[in-house]
C-alpha cells in the first residue's frame, strides 16, 4: 500500500508522520524511538499505544518529524499523528481506536497572560500598608 500522511498536534507541538507497510521500524528526528525518547518509558508507552491496538506494531514502518512543545507535548502530537495515520491507512481501525479516545485532539493549551495580571490569573501581591 502506499505512503500514508496524517499530522498530529498538541499544545504548540506538531507531528508529521509517514506511515507504510513494513516491518515495524519507527524514525522520529531521523533517530529510532529509543533514540529519541531516551529513558523515557511512559511517553515510549504512550507513542506506541495506537500501535498495540491495532496490532500493526510489526506490521507498519513510521517516519515521523516533531517540532514545538516539549517532550511530553511532542510525545502526546506524535500519538495522535499515528492514530490519524492507521485510520487513513485502514479506515476500518477507526472502531478500535475511536472509543480509546485516540482520535481527540485534546484542546487544552496555555492560557494568555492579561495585563495588569503577574500570569493569566495571578493577580499582583495586595499590601494593606
Amino acid at each position: 500500500m502506499a505512503k500514508v500522511y496524517a499530522t498530529g498536534k498538541r499544545k504548540t507541538a506538531v507531528a508529521k508522520v509517514w506511515l507504510e507497510s513494513g516491518n515495524g521500524e519507527l524514525t522520529v528526528n531521523g533517530k529510532s524511538l529509543d533514540e529519541w525518547l531516551g529513558g523515557h518509558e511512559t511517553y515510549k508507552m504512550r507513542v506506541r499505544l495506537p500501535l498495540e491496538a491495532t496490532k500493526q506494531l510489526e506490521a507498519v514502518n513510521i517516519v515521523a518529524t516533531t517540532l514545538g512543545g516539549g517532550i511530553s507535548a511532542q510525545a502526546d502530537a506524535l500519538k495522535h499523528g499515528i492514530t490519524k495515520a492507521l485510520v487513513a491507512y485502514e479506515p476500518s481501525f477507526r472502531a478500535i481506536l475511536k472509543p480509546m479516545g485516540l482520535l481527540t485532539r485534546d484542546a487544552r493549551v496555555v492560557e494568555r497572560k492579561k495585563y495588569g495580571k503577574k500570569k493569566a490569573r495571578r493577580s499582583p501581591q495586595f499590601s494593606k500598608r
